[in-house]
C-alpha cells in the first residue's frame, strides 16, 4: 500500500511530535508461503530472508554496493560507495558512470532481441507487442529527434501522454541523451499542467492529441495548448503523437508531430554517460494542499532498488508477464512499469484505459486473453471490482495468475480476502506493499516465497531498510498495537536526493522535525507482536475523537467487512464537545438506498462498528453514495471529502476525479 500515489502522490508527512495513535482492528488470519512458489522463488525461506536482513544490518554499505554491481552494468564503476558528508542531501556510488536506458535495454539485446518488452492493450482493443530490440530502435530514433531540437544532458522534457508505448519510449529517450523527465498524468488539468512546466523550466514537452479513457477521448494537447498559453517561456519544442486522431491545432515553429520529428532518423543513437548522482526525472507530489513538490531521483541509487526489488517482491522469472496497472504519471507506473521490469528483461502489460470498459469484466479478460502471471493494482480498484460482484471474474479463466499485488493505500481485510480468494483462487501469494514517491522503490512488503501474510499488513521491512514507528520525542515504539510515525532511520539508494528549486522545502518536510535523524515519511503505523507492521493512514487523517487518536484505516476496514458495504471512506468532522465526530462515506452494494432503508442500515452499520472495533469507533454521520471520489489513478481525495462534510466551497483541483458528478451528489446529501 504505498503511501505515495499510486501508487503515486505523497502528503506532506507532518513531525513527530504527534502524540500515540490507538490500534483498535485485531486480524488473526495468517496465509503461509505456497510451497511450491517458495521452492522456486528468488528468497526461499524466512531463513533466507532473516540472513540478508542480518547482511544488510552489519554493513548496509558493503550491502547495497553489492546490489550495485550485481543488479546494473556500469561504464565506469563507482569509488565511492556512500557519501553522508552533506547529511540529510545524501549520495551513493560516486565516481561511477552509467546510462539507466542502456541498462533497461542495449544489455539485453544479446540474448532478449526477440522476446517482447511491452504488450500493449488500447481502450478500443489494438494490441501491440514491442520486442527489446524495437523498444530499443524507437527509443534511439525518438532520442537523436530531441537532440536534433536541442534537447541534451540536464535539459528537462515534461511528458504529458496517455498509457501508450510512446510514453515509455518517450521517457527511455530522455534517459538516453541525459535529459531529465517529468512526466504528469495526463489526468491532470491544465493548471496542474502548467505550474509544473514552469517549475522545472522544461525545454520542451512530450503529448498526444488524445487518449482514450472511459469510452472517450482525453484531449490532452488541448490542455497542453491551454497551459502553454498562460505562461510557460521555457517551452521551445513540443512533440505530439497521433493516437487517438482527434482533430488539434498546431503552433508553427514550435509544435511537431512524433512521426514527422523521427522520419528519416538514425535508428542508432549512442548512450550519454552520467555520474551516478545525475537526475533521471522529476515527479510532482499532489498540490492539493500547497504547490506542488518536484520529487528528484538519481540515475544509479534509484534503478539499482527498483531492480533488485522486482527480485525480492514480485519473484520476477523471464517467462513472466508483469501486469503493473498504474499510470506512469505516478511513482509506481516509473518504477513497475518502465524502469524495474524493463531493468530485469522482463514483458511488461500496458492498458491504456479503464477498469469498466466495455464492462467490468475488462481487467480479467486481459489477464485471461495474454496470459498475465503478475498482476499489481490499487485497493480502490479492487473495491470498485469487487462491488460487481463474484459472478463476473468466475466467467474468465484465471489460472495463468501466480502474484497478487496492491499498491496506492492500505487495503482492508475484506477485499484482501476477495482478492485472495475469487482472483487468486486461494494459490496466488499476495504482496500488500508499502512506499512513496519519495522512497522511489517498495520498502515494506512480504517477500513472496519466504513471508507469511496477514491480510490488512504490509508485514517486513525489506533487506536494507530499517523502518521503524516512533513516539513523540522519537523514541522507538515497542509495545504491539500501540501505533506512532513510520519512519526509516538509514539512507537507502533509491530514496529522493532534493525537492527541485527547493532546500528548504525539503530539509523542513523530511528531516528537520527528527533533527535530520531519521525519514519522516508522514505515515501512522503500529506493530503486532511478530513486528508486523500495519499503516494506520496518513498523519494529518489520524481522528481525535474524545481523547482517542484513531487511524481512519481500520474504521474504514471495519465498515467494508460489513455484507452490505462495497467501499468506505471515513474523516473527522470538528465538534465542539468531541473534539472531531467520525464522518463515514460508505458506497453500498447494489443501488444507492432510499431514505427509509439508508436509516436501517446506518443503525446497523453503527453497530456493527461497535462489535468489530468498540463504541469510540461508531460513525456519528453516515452518508451514502455510488462512488467515492476518487482520482483516475483510484486515490480517495479526502480532502474534498472534509470539504464536503463541513459544508464549505470546493476550491481544490478537481478535474482528476474518475466522475466529477459524484461531487455534486455528495454534496446534495450534506
Amino acid at each position: 500500500m504505498a503511501g505515495s500515489d499510486a501508487t503515486g502522490h505523497a502528503g506532506t508527512p507532518q513531525s513527530a511530535t504527534t502524540e500515540n495513535i490507538d490500534s483498535i482492528l485485531t486480524e488473526d488470519r495468517r496465509f503461509p508461503p505456497p510451497a511450491d512458489f517458495s521452492a522456486a522463488a528468488h528468497i526461499r525461506s524466512l531463513d533466507d530472508y532473516r540472513a540478508m536482513q542480518q547482511t544488510a544490518r552489519r554493513d548496509p554499505v558493503a550491502f547495497w554496493s553489492g546490489l550495485a554491481r550485481s543488479e546494473i552494468q556500469w561504464h565506469r564503476p563507482f569509488n565511492i560507495a556512500f557519501d553522508d558528508s552533506r547529511a540529510p542531501y545524501y549520495s551513493w556510488f560516486g565516481g561511477g558512470q552509467l546510462n539507466v536506458s542502456y541498462n533497461c535495454l542495449d544489455r539485453h539485446l544479446a540474448d532478449r532481441a526477440d522476446k517482447t518488452a511491452i504488450l500493449f492493450e488500447g481502450e478500443p482493443g489494438d494490441v501491440r507487442r514491442i520486442s527489446y530490440s524495437e523498444l530499443h530502435r524507437e527509443v534511439c530514433r525518438f532520442a537523436n529527434a530531441l537532440k536534433a531540437r536541442g534537447i541534451g544532458l540536464g535539459d528537462r522534457v515534461v511528458i504529458y501522454m496517455p498509457m501508450v508505448p510512446e510514453a515509455v519510449v518517450a521517457m527511455l529517450a530522455c534517459a538516453r541523451i541525459g535529459a531529465i523527465h517529468s512526466v504528469v498524468f495526463g489526468g491532470f488539468s491544465s493548471g496542474s499542467l502548467r505550474n509544473r512546466i514552469e517549475d522545472a523550466s522544461a525545454r520542451a514537452v512530450i503529448t498526444a492529441d488524445g487518449g482514450h479513457r472511459d469510452g472517450r477521448i482525453v484531449e490532452l494537447k488541448a490542455a497542453c495548448d491551454l497551459a502553454l498559453s498562460q505562461g510557460c517561456g521555457s517551452v521551445e519544442t513540443v512533440f505530439v503523437l497521433r493516437r487517438a486522431g482527434n482533430p488539434v491545432q498546431m503552433k508553427g515553429g514550435r509544435d511537431i508531430w512524433w512521426h514527422e520529428a523521427a522520419a528519416g532518423l538514425s535508428a542508432d543513437c549512442e548512450p550519454v554517460w552520467v555520474d551516478s548522482e545525475h537526475p533521471l526525472f522529476l515527479l510532482y507530489t499532489s498540490g492539493s494542499t500547497g504547490t506542488p513538490k518536484g520529487i528528484q531521483h538519481s540515475s544509479a541509487g534509484y534503478l539499482v532498488v527498483v531492480a533488485a526489488t522486482m527480485k525480492w517482491v514480485f519473484d520476477i522469472r523471464d517467462s513472466d508477464i508483469f501486469w503493473c496497472t498504474a499510470d506512469i504519471g505516478w511513482i509506481t507506473g516509473h518504477s513497475y512499469v518502465v524502469y524495474g521490469p524493463l531493468a530485469c528483461g522482463a514483458t511488461v502489460l500496458m492498458y491504456e484505459g479503464a477498469p469498466a470498459v466495455p464492462d467490468a469484466g475488462r481487467f480479467w479478460s486481459i489477464c485471461e486473453r495474454h496470459g498475465v502471471t503478475i498482476f499489481y493494482t490499487a485497493p480502490t480498484a479492487i473495491r470498485s471490482l469487487m462491488k460487481m460482484g463474484d459472478s463476473i471474474p468466475a466467467r474468465y479463466d484465471l489460472s495463468s495468475l501466480r502474484l497478487l499485488g496492491t499498491v496506492g493505500e492500505p487495503i482492508n481485510p475484506e477485499a484482501w480476502m476477495w482478492f485472495r480468494h475469487v482472483i487468486g483462487h486461494e494459490r496466488c501469494p499476495i504482496v500488500d506493499t508499502w512506499w512513496q514517491t519519495e522512497t522511489g522503490a517498495i520498502m515494506i512488503a512480504p517477500v513472496p516465497g519466504a513471508v507469511t501474510t496477514k491480510p490488512g499488513s504490509c508485514t517486513l521491512p525489506l533487506p536494507g531498510i530499517e523502518a521503524d514507528i516512533v513516539d513523540a520525542e522519537g523514541r522507538s515504539i515497542t509495545d504491539p498495537y500501540q501505533g506512532g510515525q513510520l519512519v526509516i532511520r538509514r539512507p537507502w539508494p533509491s530514496m529522493l536526493r532534493a525537492v527541485w528549486g527547493n532546500d528548504k522545502r525539503y530539509r523542513e518536510t523530511y528531516w528537520e522535525p527528527s533533527g535530520a535523524h531519521y525519514y519522516i515519511a508522514g505515515d501512522t503505523a503500529h506493530r503486532d507482536r511478530e513486528g508486523y507492521f500495519w499503516i494506520l493512514g496518513r498523519s494529518d487523517d489520524v481522528l481525535k475523537v474524545s481523547g482517542h487518536r484513531l487511524g481512519t484505516m481500520e474504521i474504514e476496514s471495519a465498515l467494508a467487512a460489513h455484507p452490505r458495504v462495497a467501499e468506505a471512506a471515513v474523516i473527522g468532522k470538528p465538534d465542539e464537545t468531541k473534539g472531531e465526530t467520525i464522518f463515514a462515506f460508505v458506497v453500498p452494494k447494489g443501488a444507492r438506498p432510499t431514505a427509509e432503508y439508508a436509516a436501517e442500515l446506518t443503525r446497523d452499520l453503527r453497530a456493527w462498528v461497535a462489535t468489530q472495533i468498540g463504541p469510540i469507533a461508531k460513525p456519528e454521520t453516515i452518508r451514502y453514495a455510488d462512488s467515492l471520489p476518487k482520482t483516475r489513478s483510484g486515490k480517495i481525495m479526502r480532502r474534498l471529502l472534509r470539504d464536503i462534510a463541513q459544508g464549505v466551497p470546493i476550491t481544490q483541483d478537481t478535474s482528476t476525479l474518475e466522475n466529477e458528478e459524484i461531487v455534486k451528489q455528495l454534496q446534495g446529501q450534506v
